[in-house]
């Protein structure tokens, strides 16, 4: 892979985190369980789909071949993504919905708050206004775990069961290929693998806070990073790109 190739995939994987699951979280407008969350889910997809805008532009630029970020995010098919399994995963009920946010909103804190070191000065440029973004998501997210995870029986049930949903797909975030190896020599990237003892024990105190254990370990489900999807992302492109794929020549 050449270096460019290399930028590219990185760039993909950081801007499809973020689109996919800011597509995910639109899905809730109009339909969450009060209007302060409609809202609040609302700005948090928002805020996401911005930082995809960013990684998007920079993958195309490294790729060179004329696409830009709109590009990339409504012409390419689902083996083209590189998102990682957890953020394409059906919203469930609420509580399903704030156990993904959780898992993945303090994993992506802490991957920003080191990406602001990047040798690679678009990527820490996004990363330094995204951790600030990041950090409410992952505040909303941890304090929405506590007053489910803490209130009823049927909140914490719910709860338990979106957390056992979503488990499975954490190990994912915290592989590195020899791809990426590359990047992390250059100061480009970030070794993911460091992160895993600061996650461990982020979530940790958020549980025990919620009054909730964590799931038995079992196999990790991996493969977005390659291409290899669920299900779940193909209906969710479907919908995402029908107006570019009905109407390719339209003009915002």
């Amino acid at each position: 892979m050449t270096e460019k190739g290399t930028l590219f995939d990185y760039a993909c994987r950081l801007g499809d985190d973020s689109l996919i699951l800011g597509q995910r979280l639109s899905e809730w407008c109009g339909h969450a369980p009060m209007l302060e969350v409609d809202l609040s889910l609302a700005n948090v997809g928002l805020d996401l789909i911005g930082q995809a805008t960013h990684f998007l532009a920079l993958a195309g630029a490294a790729e060179g071949k004329g696409r830009d970020a709109d590009a990339l995010a409504f012409r390419r098919d689902v083996l083209d993504f590189r998102n990682c399994l957890l953020v394409e995963q059906p919203n469930g009920d609420f509580a399903q919905t704030i156990a993904r946010q959780f898992l993945f909103s303090n994993w992506q804190e802490l991957l920003f708050r080191e990406l602001c070191q990047s040798a690679n000065a678009t990527i820490a440029a996004v990363a330094q206004k995204a951790v600030k973004e990041v950090a409410y998501h992952a505040r909303l997210a941890n304090e929405w775990m506590v007053r489910l995870g803490d209130g009823t029986a049927e909140s914490h049930a719910r709860l338990v069961h979106g957390l056992d949903w979503m488990w499975r797909f954490t190990d994912e975030l915290f592989d590195v290929d020899a791809a990426t190896e590359t990047l992390i020599a250059e100061g480009v990237a970030c070794d993911v693998r460091a992160l895993r003892p600061e996650w461990d024990d982020a979530v940790a105190r958020v549980l025990r806070d919620a009054t909730l254990d964590a799931p038995k370990p079992r196999r990790g489900a991996r493969g977005g990073r390659e291409g290899h999807h669920s299900e779940h992302l193909g209906h969710l492109l479907t919908e995402m790109q029908f107006l570019q794929r009905a109407y390719p020549d339209a003009k915002w």
